[in-house]
């Protein structure tokens, strides 16, 4: 799929208009992406000796079918829909009324209508209902896999998982299964990436174009989702634009504050966009009318230096550990305020693997390896503990056999790198 050229014309930025983001114009092979990723899940299922696996969360149903419905909604509402899986059978459970949306996906062999196991929906007779859904599903799942059942579960309230350990079945943790499976991607899916990437791209285009004094963060902020929504993206998954002495520390969500002249507005994208999968990178941008100051410049150039820096250390076959010994020293005067990861997975969510500053991994970090068609990104926060200003930046790559591709293209700031 070819990639977005940004390019200036007199000192002036011109946004190119977006390619056909159509699976079928962009040559993307939605079915042979659905295939790979429930292929996938069942791999690492057999891997870790899982054989029946009930999946809650909604963007892992995603992934592992293509069905999508209510993401947002799911998260606070779980269980209202689940997805089961053996080695050969596909079962979802879907929310009431809301069968007919996974028609026509061959990766789901049967739909039903969930039975919502929460306080919500049961009121005082939880417990009951708890129990009531333990003892279909493991039936069903006897029935499909056989009498040795090893379960593999996420995301359910807790008294789902009490009394299906009541029942006499293991119960482990589905996260690792799954994480495993989603950290290696086809090609298929970068193509569907790099259409994410390129729509989050057009809009924040958009946003950059609306900066000016006078604006409040939220009605800037607005513009980015608009466009994100009209080129059929999903959601922002965080509220992480601010401006001025807003920008440190970093994390300080999106306000009506009103932005002003000649401060830095940073903001990290965490979009789930085209074919759901996330589009992650960061810019700083300086508001003007004057050239940005001395200091301005200083925290951009830094930050700018880490992220290049980690980007060119990547190679497949790095360890987690080795990796963090060679990443950019943060220098101390900006450590305290440091982005509390080097480097992250990325496909339909943020994901495994963490990559931790070296300071941290002592405590915070894990090992393991960077394989090719991981997807990761590289993260930097610069702003001293105390200081007016932070910068906030951050490129999403591919790791190919050879090192590592960018996928990321959204200019920097060239007034910002003098």
């Amino acid at each position: 799929m070819p990639l977005m050229e940004w390019h200036t014309d007199d000192g002036n930025m011109n946004w190119p208009d977006l390619i056909d983001l159509a699976p079928e114009s962009a040559g993307i092979d939605l079915k042979a992406v659905r295939e790979y990723r429930l292929g996938r899940v069942r791999e690492q299922m057999k891997r870790y000796g899982v054989n029946a696996l009930i999946l809650s969360d909604a963007v892992n149903i995603r992934y592992a079918t293509g069905a999508r419905n209510m993401q947002v909604f799911s998260s606070r509402n779980a269980p209202s829909r689940y997805l089961l899986l053996t080695e050969d059978r596909s079962i979802l459970f879907e929310f009431t009324g809301c069968l007919h949306l996974a028609d026509g996906l061959e990766t789901i062999d049967e739909v039903r209508p969930s039975e919502t196991a929460s306080f919500v929906a049961a009121g005082p007779h939880i417990k009951e209902r708890e129990a009531q859904w333990a003892r279909k599903m493991i039936a069903l799942m006897k029935e499909l896999a056989g009498p040795d059942l090893r379960i593999g579960l996420e995301r359910m309230n807790a008294g789902v998982a009490i009394e299906m350990a009541k029942c006499g079945v293991p119960v482990v943790d589905a996260q690792q299964p799954v994480e495993m499976a989603r950290c290696i991607k086809s090609d298929e899916e970068i193509k569907c990436m790099i259409a994410s990437l390129q729509a989050t791209e057009q809009a924040t285009g958009k946003m950059r174009g609306a900066i000016q004094p006078g604006i409040t963060e939220n009605q800037l902020w607005s513009i980015l989702h608009q466009e994100v929504i009209a080129l059929n993206g999903d959601y922002v998954e965080t509220r992480l634009l601010n401006s001025g002495a807003r920008t440190n520390p970093w994390f300080q969500e999106s306000a009506n504050k009103v932005i002003r002249e000649n401060e830095l507005v940073g903001f990290d994208t965490d979009v789930v966009g085209c074919h759901g999968y996330y589009s992650d990178f960061s810019r700083t941008f300086h508001v003007g009318p004057d050239a940005p100051s001395e200091e301005q410049r200083t925290l951009y150039k830094v930050a700018h230096e880490q992220i290049q820096h980690n980007i060119d250390i990547i190679k497949p076959g790095m360890t987690f550990r080795e990796y963090a010994e060679k990443a950019w020293d943060i220098p101390e005067k900006y450590h305290a305020n440091r982005y509390y990861l080097s480097a992250h997975g990325v496909g339909m969510s943020g994901e495994y693997p963490y990559l931790y500053h070296r300071a941290d991994f002592p405590d915070a970090g894990y090992d393991g390896v960077i394989e090719p068609n991981m997807t990761l990104c590289v993260e930097s926060y610069i702003g001293e503990k105390g200081g007016r200003e932070g910068v906030k930046l951050e490129e999403q790559l591919l790791v190919t056999e050879e090192g590592t591709r960018l996928l990321t293209h959204y200019p920097f700031e060239e007034e910002l790198l003098k």
